[in-house]
């Protein structure tokens, strides 16, 4: 018996869940449980385009998983992140630069900012604090370090690493707790479990049953979901068959052959960059040398058509 419902981690099914016009509520109801110590509510969300380019052609864009703004003006990123990526905080940090330059106005301005904040919901752990398996919810901002206080409150990040999270139904506290659990677990559920009851839960289901999508729809979360299936093998077969000595150099070479299907399939390069946490400069140069493999694969030599006497 296949799935009941989607897998959340893939591409399609986090889009689906939360970044949808008809589903804005469930983005809503999930950042007010994350934003819930601080008392901050967030009322309403408008989303805006993923792609950000930036100031000069030279310059790299950003392309975001979900990106939108509140109706303070608030600006935020929302992205799930599946691998462990080399220099993953620099790229978070870099992203956050563009919802920063949107708010400038040409002309006379007082360089008055609304705050900005990005949320990573993580397939993976920090290197850093693997050791500690209760730390997962990490919340960053510019601080004074002589002081130990907040020195600009209007730039956030929120990290959430979800493989530490391993509450059971039995254990979970409150709606934050139960987001989380949904989000991990959906995938393995054959229904919705009965203490996770509330409206906006009852619809997360509905949205997530795989048995009402179209046939576009079927087809596109198969693709997603074939991309994430491949991407969890190589790691896992890795990690069984390599010793230690080979082990990382095997999972990396098993990522780039993902990662090559992944382009042929179409998917753009932010994309697989997301999906394997290779680089962007990794994956052009997976394309290209792809690319010169495919041609020479394609080529046949013909021998010289003798004259005929």
């Amino acid at each position: 018996m296949g799935e009941k419902y989607i897998n959340a981690f893939t591409d399609f099914g986090f889009k689906r869940i939360f970044g949808t016009e008809p589903n804005k509520d469930l983005l809503i109801d999930f950042l007010n449980q994350l934003f819930l110590p601080e008392n901050k509510k967030i009322v309403s969300l408008t989303y805006l385009p993923t792609e950000r380019l930036g100031q000069v052609t030279a310059d790299r864009s950003g392309v975001f998983d979900i990106y939108c703004e509140t109706e303070k003006g608030e600006k935020l990123i929302v992205e799930m992140q599946k691998a462990r990526q080399d220099f993953f905080k620099d790229r978070s940090v870099f992203y956050s630069t563009f919802p920063i330059q949107d708010q400038a106005i040409r002309g006379e301005w007082n360089f008055k900012l609304n705050a900005v904040y990005t949320v990573g919901l993580l397939g993976f752990n920090f290197a850093e604090h693997a050791d500690d398996a209760k730390y997962f919810h990490h919340e960053v901002k510019l601080m004074d370090t002589k002081r130990k206080t907040v020195f600009f409150d209007k730039l956030t990040y929120i990290y959430l690493e979800l493989p530490k999270f391993n509450k059971t139904e039995d254990e979970l506290e409150n709606d934050f707790d139960r987001w989380l659990y949904v989000l991990k677990n959906l995938h393995m559920f054959d229904n919705r479990p009965a203490k996770i009851e509330n409206r906006i839960f009852k619809k997360l289901f509905e949205v997530a049953k795989i048995a009402a999508f179209t046939k576009d729809e079927k087809m596109a979360y198969e693709t997603s979901l074939k991309h994430l299936r491949d991407l969890n093998n190589v790691i896992d077969t890795a990690r069984r068959e390599g010793v230690e000595e080979g082990r990382a150099e095997g999972i990396e070479s098993g990522i780039k052959q993902v990662a090559i299907k992944m382009l042929n399939d179409g998917l753009s390069s932010e994309m697989v960059a997301k999906y394997t946490g290779l680089t962007l400069t990794q994956i052009e140069s997976l394309a290209n040398n792809n690319r010169v493999c495919e041609t020479t694969a394609g080529y046949k030599s013909e021998k010289p058509r003798k004259k005929r006497k």
